[in-house]
């Protein structure tokens, strides 16, 4: 079976374009590393001078040099003129040594092992010359980051953290769905603060005008039941630029504009939910963070995905060890959701994807 876009939805991709359109990276702050981590870099840093900038000890050890202990074995020990000085690992060697003894190879002061060219020694410049890239602009900072900034005497960095509000609609309790996707949103580096409105279109549009945020979403309330104001609540804030995109699962969604603040208006099913997100939130987030979204991988599927033309559509699945087996989009009941940690994008016109095709996954 066959399907067609409805004039009334507005394609992925040119849904996508709009809301970036609106959004602009935030202003940098300054942090501890303690703080940077998952953090989007707002500059790039390099190393402000070799490390080490002398040579230092990669063991502990006596420092030597080692030309005078060529050769020195247990059957041939080489009797050293005066006693070696003893270095810690990572402690600079004194002048006149370029190699540093192990332990085992000094009795007294016969050397007993032979000892080359600075073994045992980290050369200046071996870790980092002046000017190596630490972390580059746009790139979310990782452990890996914080250890070559942390070991170049860099104690604090600028980074991008968009403040992004949830605001979910409806009665408060049972909320499954903000806790969910303001876990997402702050493993994409945001800062996220949450607000519960009424599903009145007023009391909506308040709360929305109302949050302190680069950006809102709100979550639920996006049909066309009787309760469903998300739409003329956002329109009563300021801009309703469109309501229905062709996404599958996710055609309610809808983009709007806030007082210069970009909203996005998320379904509140749980998979339409996390669809939206990942074609529509993560990159909005990326654009407040002056980053790229996470570039997708290839894996195979271990069953076929059906699809109709006409609409994107967003399929979950997870990884196995022939790669990756496709869990449903539309309809998903949670306890299938929840083993979800990939997802496919099968676009618009294109009917699915057979069995043992690799496909670009994005991980959830």
């Amino acid at each position: 079976m066959t399907r067609t876009a409805s004039a009334a939805l507005m394609p992925l991709a040119e849904a996508r374009a709009l809301l970036l359109g609106l959004a602009r990276p935030v202003s940098p702050e300054r942090v501890p590393l303690a703080e940077a981590l998952g953090r989007i870099a707002a500059t790039s840093i390099q190393a402000p001078r070799d490390r080490p900038t002398e040579p230092t000890s990669l063991r502990d050890g006596y420092a030597v040099d080692s030309s005078l202990v060529g050769g020195a074995s247990p059957y041939a020990p080489v009797r050293l003129s005066q006693a070696p000085a003893w270095i810690e690992t990572g402690h600079t060697l004194p002048a006149g040594t370029d190699a540093v003894l192990a332990p085992e190879g000094l009795e007294g002061r016969d050397a007993v092992a032979e000892v080359f060219f600075r073994e045992g020694v980290r050369a200046p410049g071996e870790d980092f010359l002046k000017g190596d890239s630490l972390v580059a602009a746009g790139e979310r900072i990782e452990p890996r980051h914080l250890l070559a900034l942390a070991a170049c005497g860099v104690a604090t960095i600028d980074i991008r953290r968009p403040r992004v509000a949830l605001v979910a609609t409806g009665p408060s309790e049972p909320d499954a769905l903000t806790p969910f996707l303001a876990a997402l949103a702050a493993r994409e580096g945001a800062g996220v603060v949450t607000a519960q409105a009424s599903d009145e279109a007023e009391a909506i549009a308040e709360k929305i005008r109302g949050v302190e945020a680069d950006a809102v979403l709100l979550l639920g309330g996006t049909g066309l039941g009787r309760t469903d104001h998300s739409a003329a609540g956002l329109a009563g804030a300021g801009r309703l630029l469109v309501h229905g995109i062709a996404l599958r699962p996710g055609e309610t969604a809808g983009i709007g504009e806030v007082e210069g603040r970009p909203v996005l208006l998320v379904p509140g099913r749980p998979e339409a939910a996390v669809a939206v997100f990942l074609a529509l939130g993560r990159p909005l987030v990326a654009a407040l963070s002056g980053s790229a979204p996470p570039a997708p991988t290839p894996a195979v599927l271990t069953k076929k995905i059906a699809s109709g033309i006409g609409l994107s559509e967003i399929v979950v699945g997870r990884r196995v060890a022939r790669g990756v087996e496709p869990l449903g989009g539309v309809d998903l009941p949670l306890r299938c959701l929840v083993h979800a940690d990939v997802a496919v994008l099968v676009p618009p016109e294109h009917e699915g994807y057979p069995e043992g095709t690799e496909v670009e996954v994005w991980d959830l």
